[in-house]
């Protein structure tokens, strides 16, 4: 009980601790986005406010995920992480939208005013070093909870570098090309990476919504039932099983299977087996919810024959 209370406020520290990091970066890049006029930084400032919303829902699945089953809800509450995942994946959708509309806009009026300083490389440089650090730790939590909610955010931050070397190299363009008639192109680059940008949230909703998907759908991992299948005829006194499932709510692994046994072992007998199936089936998937149904390899003779 003592584990499960202690994984429960690591689970969530991560989460906090991502929100928290969310606020910081929005309203820096806001700021030094506005005093710059780059579309870039801006877009990169609505990019983090939707992570921000994000790792708030995010906090909250998480919390509310780890409360236990009840009588209305009998496989728990772990949907509400995919629930979350499925939300920021339409919000980041949107914020495509939004930013594609603004850099073709500016493109096409060819009015670029942007103001590269020092400070437009920093709020850039401290995103990238934010965003390293809350993926890893992200990563690393949603590894050992096998949370799917955690991995979404750990997915999306680890994205997030690449649009911001992406912001970089259009700043870097715009000041190489500042006073330079050969290169007036270059003003152009600002706007040209803010579309890069939607382009690289477009691919992580894309996966987001891939996993999001599969899970409010119950689709089981590649390949599980034939290596629960495989496990389980392992087991002497098995003659074999069928109905395979499994599904994910959340965290949790729910699976449920017949196994074919002999027909005239005792209920104890029968019994003992279901509960070997059992530890096999947890030493593959560890921590996972096994329900054994079993059922006579061979059909019972007509009552009174001989």
């Amino acid at each position: 009980m003592m584990n499960a209370i202690t994984g429960q406020k690591e689970k969530q520290w991560a989460a906090n601790s991502s929100a928290i990091a969310a606020v910081g970066l929005t309203v820096f890049k806001l700021v030094i986005g506005f005093l710059t006029g780059s579309l870039g930084i801006l877009a990169e400032s609505a990019h983090s406010a939707l992570d921000l919303v994000a790792a708030i829902m995010t906090a909250a699945a998480v919390r509310f995920s780890d409360k236990p089953a009840d009588e209305n809800h009998l496989y728990g509450h772990g949907k509400i992480e995919n629930l979350s995942a499925l939300v920021e994946t339409l919000l980041l959708l949107l914020t495509c939208v939004w930013i594609i509309h603004s850099a073709v806009g500016r493109l096409r009026s060819g009015k670029i005013d942007i103001e590269v300083s020092l400070w437009s490389f920093v709020v850039m440089l401290t995103s990238i070093g934010v965003d390293l650090s809350r993926s890893r730790m992200l990563s690393r939590a949603a590894k050992k909870f096998h949370s799917q909610a955690l991995e979404a955010d750990a997915l999306h931050f680890s994205t997030d570098i690449w649009s911001s070397c992406a912001v970089i190299l259009g700043l870097v363009s715009v000041k190489v090309g500042e006073g330079r008639s050969d290169l007036h192109w270059l003003a152009y680059a600002d706007a040209v990476a803010a579309i890069l940008v939607a382009v690289i949230v477009v691919i992580v909703s894309i996966r987001l919504g891939r996993r999001t998907m599969a899970g409010l759908l119950d689709e089981a991992p590649a390949g599980l039932r034939e290596r629960i299948s495989e496990v389980v005829g392992r087991v002497p006194g098995v003659r074999g099983c069928r109905n395979v499932r499994a599904r994910h709510s959340g965290p949790r692994l729910f699976v449920d299977l017949v196994i074919l046994v002999e027909g005239h072992q005792s209920l104890e007998d029968a019994h003992r087996l279901t509960e070997k199936v059992e530890g096999a089936i947890q030493d593959l998937l560890p921590e996972a919810d096994v329900t054994v149904h079993p059922e006579p390899a061979d059909p019972f003779p007509p009552h009174g024959s001989s």
